[in-house]
């Protein structure tokens, strides 16, 4: 089981490639930590002008 990189609270953005593929760049803050899912922890991210959350994999965020 792969430990998590990031901890709810922490502010972190998605990598570039993700950003081109999902359309939404910005600083995002972790608000759960999530399971993993084929091996890579998952999070629960949202931004602070938006109401709904997103999921993201580890590999698609980085420190903001």
């Amino acid at each position: 089981m792969a430990e998590h990189k990031f901890r709810v609270g922490q502010r972190v953005a998605l990598a570039p490639t993700t950003f081109n593929r999902v359309g939404a760049g910005g600083g995002y803050v972790i608000t759960k930590r999530m399971p993993e899912r084929d091996g890579e922890p998952e999070y629960r991210i949202k931004r602070d002008a938006e109401i709904q959350e997103r999921v993201a994999r580890e590999s698609e965020l980085v420190r903001q």
